[in-house]
């Protein structure tokens, strides 16, 4: 199992910026790839950027592209996710997620994704 635990959420102004953080434990060596997504109420998850660790692959939904930044540190088992430039539109809560299987061709399909954190909230104000 693995467990996942994020941090870094809070409460901006537009334009500012916030970095979150995705803490792993457990059997992280089975990790193959890791993903950001968020929720608001009444949505389905929107996937917004995901990597196949230790490749430096990376892949970001449309909406926030050239905004938002995923990486990794290995050594402190921890995923990131730099967000600038924020919008009110990227209000939400954000989860971080594990996938211990090979990549299945999908990144932002949930259902691909074994562990999730239990999310921390982002909140963009105008």
């Amino acid at each position: 199992h693995v467990q996942l635990v994020e941090s870094g959420g809070g409460s901006v102004q537009t334009g500012g910026s916030l970095r979150l953080s995705c803490a792993a434990s457990g059997s992280k060596s089975s990790v193959r790839s890791m993903a950001w997504f968020r929720q608001t109420p009444g949505s389905e998850r929107e996937g917004v950027a995901a990597t196949l660790t230790g490749s430096g692959i990376t892949f970001y939904g449309d909406s926030v592209k050239g905004r938002f930044t995923i990486s990794e540190d290995k050594a402190k088992n921890t995923l990131y996710l730099q967000m600038d430039n924020l919008k009110p539109e990227d209000t939400a809560m954000y989860f971080c997620a594990a996938d211990v299987f090979p990549y299945g061709g999908q990144w932002f399909n949930q259902y691909e994704y074994e562990y999730w954190g239990q999310g921390t909230q982002v909140t963009v104000s105008s």
